[in-house]
């Protein structure tokens, strides 16, 4: 009687071991977010204006002509260096992304529009691609994205809700927060790393 026993017992807390995880994972998750809030509420330091790196987020679609057209209207100047980036499957964006880039260049000195920089993305999911494989293609853009964030560190993000962004917000959601939103009460914030 005593085998069995404590075979049910271990496989009870076999069975309890990811049970154990999610909650610890959704505490953190909860800790973070009430974080989030409570610095939200605090007075920001006044920096002074200055060129901020800024992550472009390019899509397929309508994203990408959404965002050059966004980025048409916006004082190139202040956001430099910028960084585009697009999902690894996805040339056509990136090639309208250096083109609006060499016409701003054409248009003003090098110093003003400042430097620009493309890269892509693996993809969290294909179209078509079922959701069950699409579990390890989701950690792989994650941990991409984690490796660009680290190496980018921008001070804005600009997408407007392609799938390709989603690895990208959750990062910088993980890692810093709002210092503009109080500022621009319209914006809607995502994240920011320093």
């Amino acid at each position: 009687m005593e085998n069995g026993s404590s075979c049910f017992f271990s496989y009870v807390g076999f069975l309890n071991f990811p049970i154990l995880l999610i909650i610890g994972a959704s505490t953190l998750l909860l800790f973070r977010i009430l974080y989030v809030i409570h610095r939200s509420s605090k007075q920001l330091h006044n920096r002074p204006p200055g060129p901020l790196s800024t992550l472009i987020v390019l899509g397929s679609g309508g994203h990408t002509a959404e965002m050059l057209n966004l980025l048409a209207v916006m004082q190139m100047e202040r956001f430099k260096p910028r960084y585009y980036i697009a999902a690894a499957t996805d040339n056509m964006s990136l090639q309208k992304a250096r083109v609006m880039e060499d016409t701003l260049k054409n248009k003003a000195e090098a110093e003003t529009v400042g430097t620009s920089d493309f890269m892509q993305i693996y993809r969290s999911r294909e179209v078509g691609q079922s959701y069950i494989t699409s579990v390890g293609t989701t950690l792989a853009a994650l941990a991409h994205a984690l490796w660009l964030m680290i190496k980018i560190r921008p001070q804005v993000i600009l997408c407007n809700g392609p799938g390709t962004c989603i690895p990208l917000c959750a990062i910088a959601f993980v890692f810093k927060w709002p210092q503009l939103k109080s500022k621009y009460p319209r914006a809607n914030y995502v994240g920011r790393l320093m």
